[in-house]
């Protein structure tokens, strides 16, 4: 299958609303059907600014944080233009990609003997 990965890249102090950004980002995906979303902080990154942003003891804050989804072109379009609906203003790097899944889920594999 084809499609795009997707990552957006942010702070933990962003809000869209009164949600973290990363975290309202995960709950649309979540919402639009996409199937598998990864979020991760970061310790330290450079920003788009030139700053330095940072995780420490006393506040996270300035955490920079990451959402990876891996999407079809359907399912790319459709988040697009909900992001874009809702006004959203974030940083986000697109690749296309080739993707699969291999095996069965473990759920249903065969019982061994």
């Amino acid at each position: 299958m084809f499609g795009y990965q997707i990552t957006f890249f942010t702070q933990q102090d962003r809000v869209h609303g009164h949600e973290p950004l990363a975290q309202w980002l995960l709950a649309q995906a979540g919402a639009l059907g996409i199937r598998g979303a990864t979020l991760n902080g970061s310790l330290q990154g450079l920003g788009h600014d030139g700053q330095v942003h940072a995780m420490n003891l006393f506040d996270l804050a300035d955490q920079p944080v990451q959402l990876t989804l891996i999407v079809s072109d359907a399912e790319h379009e459709r988040l697009m233009a909900h992001l874009q609906a809702c006004g959203v203003h974030v940083f986000f790097v697109r690749s296309r990609v080739e993707f699969d899944t291999l095996g069965t889920p473990s759920s249903a594999a065969p019982a061994s003997p």
